[in-house]
C-alpha cells in the first residue's frame, strides 16, 4: 500500500485488503456519492499496453462483456453506473486511457506511463502526482456528472481460463456454462448479478 493513511482527510475512509464483496474495488460505493476517481490502474490482460498483465487475477487470459475484452476500470465504471455516480478521472498507463475515453467519453485522463514489451516507461513521480492533482480539481468542476458510463440492458460474461481444468470447476456456478473447454459464460440482466458471478468464478 502506498498510502499514508495520516496524510488522509479526516472524513475519508479507508479500506484495505479485499473482502470478496462482488464490487471488488468499489466495496462500499453506492448512490450517494458525487463522482469517483480511479487512480493507479492498468490495461487489461493481454492487451499488450502493459507489462502488468492481468484483469483482477493471472488465473485468466481475458474476461469479455458482451463479445468485449474487459479490464478491471470497465467493470468499476459500470459498477459506478449501476448507482448513477460518474467517472471523474482516471489515472495509469496509455491503454487503460484511451479504454476508459472510449467507455466514458468527456473523462480526464492522466496517463503516466506506458508499456513497451517487459519494461514501463513513466514520467517523474513529483509531475504524475502534479498532473493527477491538477486533473482531480478539473474533473470535479461544473459538467462532471455527464461522465456516467453507458450500463448496458444486459450483460454476457466471458471468462477464458489459462487452463481449462478452473473453467470446468467455475462452469458449476448456478447459470454459468461452458462455452469451450477454457471459457465460462453467464447471462444476466441485472450489473449485480455479473458482478456477484465473476467474483465466485474468478475465486481460485
Amino acid at each position: 500500500m502506498n498510502l499514508v493513511p495520516n496524510l488522509l482527510p479526516k472524513g475519508a475512509l479507508l479500506i484495505r485488503r479485499w473482502s470478496g464483496h462482488p464490487l471488488s474495488m468499489m466495496q462500499e460505493l453506492d448512490g450517494s456519492f458525487d463522482a469517483t476517481m480511479m487512480i493507479g490502474y492498468h490495461a487489461r490482460a493481454r492487451s499488450g499496453a502493459s507489462p502488468l498483465e492481468h484483469t483482477f487475477t493471472g488465473r485468466v487470459n481475458a474476461i469479455l462483456v458482451n463479445g468485449r475484452p474487459t479490464s478491471e476500470f470497465t467493470f468499476g465504471a459500470y459498477a459506478a453506473a449501476y448507482h448513477g455516480v460518474p467517472v471523474a478521472l482516471i489515472s495509469g498507463d496509455e491503454g487503460i486511457c484511451a479504454e476508459a475515453s472510449e467507455l466514458c467519453p468527456g473523462i480526464l485522463t492522466v496517463p503516466v506511463k506506458r508499456g513497451a514489451g517487459a519494461p514501463t516507461i513513466s514520467i517523474h513521480p513529483a509531475e504524475a502526482c502534479e498532473r493527477i492533482r491538477q486533473a482531480a480539481q478539473e474533473g470535479l468542476k461544473r459538467g462532471f456528472r455527464q461522465r456516467t458510463a453507458s450500463l448496458p440492458d444486459r450483460f454476457e460474461i466471458e471468462i477464458v481460463f489459462r487452463r481449462h481444468p478452473d473453467a470446468y470447476a467455475a462452469s458449476f456456478y448456478p447459470g454459468a456454462s461452458l462455452a469451450d473447454p477454457a471459457t465460462v459464460r453467464f447471462e444476466t440482466d441485472d450489473y449485480f448479478e455479473a458482478l456477484r458471478a465473476a467474483a465466485f468464478l474468478l475465486r481460485g
